[in-house]
C-alpha cells in the first residue's frame, strides 16, 4: 500500500519548485530537440517525437529503473508541454534565425532542472544519495543522449567538450549534502540548479574540460 501512495507523487508533497522544475526540465530539453531536429531539416511529425524524446526520455528511464509509474503517464500535462515546446519552436526557427548556441544553453537549462527533479524522484522514494546523484544525472542527459543518437550526431556528454556531466555531479553533491544538513527541499532544491547551471555555463565560457586520458602505443 505505501509503495502504491509513493508511487504517485504529487505537487504538494514535492513541492511547487519541484514540480516547476519538472514542467521547465521538459519543455526546455522538448525545444532544444526539436531544435536538433531543424538542423536535420525533419518535417513536422519528426520535430514532435525529437521534443517528445528530448523531454520525457531521461525522466522515463528514472521511473522505469525506480519501479514508479512513468511521470508523464501520470500527468500528462508533460505531453502538453512538449507539445506547445515543439509548436513554438517550429514557428520560431521557421521566421527568425536561432543564435547557433541556442541549442548548448537550452540543453545546459534542462540538465539543472531536471537534475534536480531526478534527486527529488529518488530521495522521495528512500534512496541512498548516491543513488540520488545517479538518478539526477541519467534524468539529466539520457533525453539529449536519445537526442543526439537519433539525429545521428555524436552525444553530447561523450565528446570532447566543456564540463557536462561533471557539473551535473557536482551539483546534486552539493544537493545530498544541503539535505543531510537539514536544509528544506525547496532550497537545496533552487541552489542545486544554480550550481549546476553555473558549472556547466562557465565551462562553456571558459571552455573547462576534464583531462583526457591518453594511451601510449608502440606505433611510431
Amino acid at each position: 500500500m505505501q509503495a502504491t501512495v509513493i508511487e504517485h507523487l504529487n505537487i504538494e508533497r514535492l513541492g511547487v519548485l519541484f514540480y516547476a522544475a519538472m514542467l521547465g526540465g521538459v519543455g526546455v530539453s522538448a525545444i532544444s530537440g526539436a531544435l536538433a531536429a531543424g538542423r536535420k531539416n525533419l518535417d513536422p511529425i519528426g520535430v514532435l517525437v525529437m521534443a517528445l524524446v528530448t523531454g520525457t526520455g531521461g525522466g522515463t528511464i528514472r521511473d522505469l529503473l525506480l519501479s514508479r509509474r512513468v511521470f508523464w503517464i501520470a500527468d500528462t500535462d508533460y505531453l502538453l508541454v512538449c507539445l506547445v515546446a515543439a509548436v513554438l519552436t517550429w514557428f520560431w526557427v521557421k521566421f527568425y534565425h536561432p543564435p547557433n548556441r541556442v541549442l548548448i544553453y537550452a540543453d545546459a537549462v534542462g540538465l539543472a532542472l531536471f537534475g534536480v527533479a531526478g534527486a527529488q524522484v529518488a530521495e522521495q522514494l528512500g534512496e541512498p544519495g548516491i543513488v540520488m546523484v545517479v538518478m539526477g544525472c541519467l534524468t539529466g542527459t539520457a533525453g539529449g543522449l536519445l537526442r543526439d543518437v537519433l539525429c545521428a550526431e555524436i552525444p553530447l556528454i561523450f565528446r570532447k567538450s566543456e564540463l557536462y556531466v561533471t557539473a551535473c555531479i557536482a551539483g546534486l553533491l552539493v544537493y545530498v549534502g544541503l539535505r543531510r544538513v537539514g536544509v528544506d527541499l525547496s532550497t537545496a532544491g533552487a541552489v542545486t540548479a544554480v550550481v549546476i547551471l553555473a558549472a556547466r555555463l562557465a565551462s562553456i565560457k571558459w571552455r573547462i574540460t576534464l583531462p583526457l586520458l591518453r594511451l601510449k602505443t608502440d606505433d611510431p
